[in-house]
């Protein structure tokens, strides 16, 4: 028997309602009623610097407390992780990719092993950015399916869309619609409305990039 689906969305942006997340919230709003969500803005729950430890002393990390802590017991009691981050210099904001980095050291904390858990689970990311090409978002798709590939956990893909201006995604119908069908069960490669099959990983679950419906811009960040 399954156990039922529990959401997770990492806001990474450094901004309050941006882009990225607005894009989250539509397609999360598509989810059945069924499905738990849980939203935490790293922002409101800040980590220290990450610490590797892995050649000192035994190598392994003590439980964490605090807002570490919080997120390693959220990380692992959810079922499927959305990292929602804008297109920050071509890759994840800091602060996603300080969550990231503290997995690292949730590897080596005794107990029930942080690999076999994050297995069962499905990684998914949304993220704005504001270029006229997609495929600057390539590192930042690059990372969060690796991170996957890393734990042999599912790949649901990542969904992306335009904008720069707070709010701007919303106008984009085209995005929007890609947003209310993304969750149903991994994107498939939807790039620009065709569907554009992406190979299986391990395991066979398949996934990709929900696309851009690209528009002219004039940077190529956008919280």
């Amino acid at each position: 028997m399954h156990s039922p689906r529990s959401f997770l969305f990492v806001l990474g942006s450094s901004r309050r309602d941006g882009n990225s997340e607005a894009l989250a919230r539509h397609a999360a709003a598509a989810l059945p009623v069924s499905v738990t969500q849980r939203w935490i803005r790293l922002r409101d729950v800040p980590l220290p610097p990450f610490e590797d430890v892995r050649h000192t002393g035994t190598g392994l990390y003590e439980e964490p407390d605090g807002n570490v802590g919080m997120l390693r017991q959220a990380t692992r009691e959810a079922t499927d992780l959305v990292i929602v981050s804008p297109l920050y210099w071509y890759s994840l904001s800091a602060d996603a990719k300080l969550y990231l980095d503290h997995w690292s050291g949730w590897l080596r904390v005794p107990g029930p092993r942080f690999t076999e858990e994050m297995r069962e689970k499905t990684l998914w990311g949304v993220t704005a950015y504001a270029s006229a090409d997609v495929a600057l978002a390539d590192p930042l798709v690059g990372t969060l399916r690796n991170t996957a590939d890393f734990f042999r956990m599912g790949w649901g893909g990542v969904l992306l869309a335009n904008g720069t201006r707070p709010g701007q995604v919303l106008e984009d119908g085209a995005a929007l619609d890609r947003a209310a069908r993304f969750f149903d069960a991994g994107t498939g490669g939807i790039v620009g409305g065709d569907v554009a099959p992406c190979p299986a990983r391990a395991g066979g679950e398949r996934g990709g990039v929900a696309g851009s419906g690209e528009q002219p811009a004039s940077a190529t960040t956008a919280p």
